[in-house]
């Protein structure tokens, strides 16, 4: 028995010696289990951004978000929860505004932009956060629609006056690659370069599609509650 567990341990660490990832915990992402009133979501936290992943992975675990609404949904847009405060379930009442005092520091990545199924941080407008920090724990799912190129021009313009308004005099323009992206998949590409995204749906996008086509009231609330029953973090290879 004594040599079958030395054995045992040998073969252990040759393993990890050979495979050091498996060691350090390197390749595997985080991901999130979110189980709504009306199915099952599957997340995959970007490493990219690790202030916003740490972050929602810590909120996930302590059972913060269980019970709380998707208060904002816009279909063919994004449905967007996490205020603490909808737990209260108030009928008819304007949530949006709750959440931790601290915000999260902007993580907005060149590389990520708004395709359809990612996951982003909700915040305040430019006007009251010019630093565009991230509320630290309000987010969205983006729907999305497909756009042609007319429209996605149009975006160009519209983002290119928005950072001219503030000061960005660097020209906006939506790569060949990630035009057809939006072309063929969806997104809301007028949201890039605004929010930081820190990660993406890999199951239950035909959830998201169910919540975001539900009646609203004129504030964007479901008029039927929909809410998180409960939401864990874990670790997955890639």
């Amino acid at each position: 028995m004594k040599n079958f567990l030395i054995k045992s341990i040998l073969i252990i660490s040759v393993i990890l010696m050979l495979n050091p990832a498996c060691a350090s915990g390197k390749g595997r992402s985080w991901h999130v289990k979110i189980l709504t009133t009306k199915g099952e979501i599957v997340v995959k936290l970007y490493d990219d951004t690790p202030v916003h992943r740490d972050n929602f992975v810590k909120l996930v675990k302590s059972g913060y978000y269980e019970g709380i609404l998707f208060h904002r949904v816009i279909n063919n847009f994004m449905i967007q929860s996490g205020d603490p405060d909808s737990k209260e379930r108030i009928p008819e009442k304007l949530y949006g505004n709750g959440g931790p005092a601290q915000n999260l520091p902007a993580e907005i990545k060149p590389h990520l932009f708004h395709k359809r199924g990612v996951l982003a941080s909700a915040r305040e407008g430019d006007t009251d956060n010019p630093k565009r920090e991230s509320s630290a724990s309000q987010f969205y799912i983006v729907e999305g629609k497909i756009l042609d190129d007319e429209a996605l021009d149009a975006v160009e313009i519209r983002v290119d006056k928005r950072n001219s308004d503030n000061g960005i005099n660097l020209p906006y323009k939506i790569s060949p690659e990630r035009r057809e992206i939006y072309k063929t998949v969806g997104g809301t590409p007028h949201l890039d370069t605004q929010y930081t995204i820190f990660g993406e749906v890999i199951s239950g996008m035909e959830v998201v599609e169910i919540i975001s086509d539900v009646k609203t009231d004129s504030n964007d609330r479901p008029v039927d509650d929909i809410w998180i029953i409960s939401a864990k973090a874990f670790k997955k290879r890639n």
